[in-house]
């Protein structure tokens, strides 16, 4: 399918790019009528500005106002100007930009819940804590760990969290073992939550299929290994077949198993973690179950563990007493509180929603639909001559990853010319130079919300790509063309971070 993608592009002069809501308000003009007060209520109490201390007043704050139609059409051009999942494909490997039904996010703005406040009474709040707990034995039914918590705000919190209950538990075992296991194609989260719980980390290699090196791991286990955090698949996106053999050799070592849940989306459905000898993990609600992760947030990571960690998950734990809920604050051994409220409820609910819509086996043939995208792809590239580095030669889970040195080397074309060739084709780029275990690695993972047409689509704009860089690479060097907004400075947008307009505002006047 030859398909062309251009982008909108607003412009409120040459140069300038669709204005910020500051540039284009005005002090004073608003979108909001305010009510009047009904002259009976008036009469009643009395004036509002004789109810309120002059102290608590406010007054002018000087931001800029817009009207509601320029409101909504600034806001329609930025989203004109950006690619999102509901623009086209989005295969971020390990990230899984989640399709969301509209449904789930209807759901999650329902003003009962929206306008629920986070310190109303457990009394008022049935339904929400039922949601919360219905979500739990889901979770759990899932993945066979019976205990969980939500309160984690993303995947990289759930491993923190993990690994301080992991320490915790040691601690109170009278154990001084301080290093935790890591394969080398982990997330780089992985690294850095076990090192923030007070680990030394401990890495270990892959073997030539791309799976955990098993000689290296026997090596580096001993009497300090408290554990190891592991995903599976990889994030080459290849099943670790040694699974039961590292779950029982780092338990017969008294060491925990950890799992990160961020390729979940490959064998829910299919195999529970607790089978393959998981001892506690953390799922990324937030792009596991409907909602896209990779836009900035908000995420969640909800952890599960053993019934012999159970105790140490962070407080509260929602519970039931026959038909009412409640918040338990009484766990002696807890790690303490690791979130403000309940966690990010908006996330939560429309993962509930998300969970009820497709039962379980609406779960497991999501699952399955994905692997058999990836490997269809995966094989489609293989056959145009695209190199597969790692296990080549068995099928892939959910992702795949390719390497494209080799047209850097002939041609001079790296990842990131293949990336900003791609999205003139109306496909968001994968996931690039990651692991970094491979080199000019692309890491795709088609989700299974793509229909045969897409996958063709991604496929052809691949091969396209492939014969322009042998023919005219200058073609691909000078992508996007389309887009608007050409090639960024990217050492410039990471070395200066202007996170808000105020920071923006204070740089540019220093």
């Amino acid at each position: 399918m030859n398909r062309r993608y251009v982008q909108a592009k607003w412009q409120l002069s040459e140069g300038i790019l669709e204005p910020t809501v500051f540039e284009l308000g005005e002090i004073g003009k608003g979108g909001v009528v305010v009510a009047r007060v009904e002259d009976e209520l008036r009469r009643e109490v009395g004036e509002l500005e004789d109810l309120i201390p002059q102290d608590l007043q406010r007054g002018a704050i000087g931001l800029p106002g817009l009207t509601e139609p320029e409101v909504a059409r600034h806001y329609s051009h930025l989203a004109q100007m950006n690619y999102g999942v509901d623009s086209g494909p989005y295969w971020l490997g390990s990230c899984t930009m989640k399709y969301t039904p509209k449904v789930a996010m209807k759901l999650e703005s329902h003003p009962s819940l929206r306008n629920a406040h986070p310190y109303a009474p457990e009394e008022s709040v049935q339904g929400i804590l039922e949601i919360l707990y219905e979500l739990q034995e889901m979770l759990s039914s899932i993945t066979g760990l019976p205990k969980f918590t939500l309160q984690p705000a993303a995947g990289a919190h759930g491993e923190l969290v993990g690994a301080l209950i992991i320490r915790k538990r040691f601690l109170d075992l009278g154990e001084r073992r301080d290093e935790i296991l890591i394969p080398e194609s982990a997330h780089g989260s992985n690294f850095a939550s076990a090192a923030m719980a007070g680990f030394k980390v401990v890495r270990i290699p892959p073997s030539e299929e791309g799976t955990v090196d098993m000689g290296a791991l026997r090596a580096a286990i001993s009497e300090r290994t408290a554990g190891m955090m592991i995903t599976n698949p990889n994030t080459l996106g290849i099943f670790e077949s040694d699974i039961l053999e590292i779950a029982d050799l780092l338990h017969s070592n008294g060491s925990y198993l950890y799992y990160d849940g961020a390729n979940l989306n490959a064998i829910m459905g299919w195999v529970r973690l607790s089978d393959m000898g998981v001892d506690l993990a953390h799922l990324n609600v937030h792009k596991t179950f409907s909602a896209p992760h990779g836009g900035g947030g908000p995420g969640a990571g909800a952890v599960g563990v053993i019934e012999e960690l159970a105790d140490y998950l962070p407080v509260p734990v929602i519970v039931r007493e026959g038909d009412t809920y409640r918040l338990d604050y009484d766990l002696p051994k807890s790690i303490g509180r690791v979130r403000m409220f309940h966690g990010n409820i908006g996330v939560l609910v429309k993962a509930w929603g998300y969970l009820k819509l497709l039962g379980s086996e609406g779960v497991r043939l999501s699952s399955g639909i994905a692997v058999l995208n990836a490997n269809y792809v995966r094989k489609r590239l293989m056959d145009m001559g695209f190199e597969v580095p790692y296990g080549k030669d068995r099928p892939c889970k959910h992702e795949f990853v390719i390497s494209l040195s080799r047209f850097r080397r002939e041609y001079g074309v790296r990842a990131l010319d293949f990336a900003k060739a791609l999205m003139d084709r109306g496909v968001h780029p994968p996931t690039m130079y990651f692991p970094l275990i491979v080199q000019e690695a692309f890491m795709m993972e088609p989700t299974e919300s793509d229909s045969l047409e897409e996958l063709d689509s991604y496929v052809y704009a691949m091969g396209e790509l492939a014969d322009l860089a042998r023919s005219d690479p200058d073609e691909l060097l000078s992508a996007p063309k389309n887009t608007a907004i050409g090639r960024i400075d990217d050492s410039f947008a990471n070395k200066r971070l202007w996170l808000s307009w105020k920071v923006y505002k204070d740089r540019e006047s220093s």
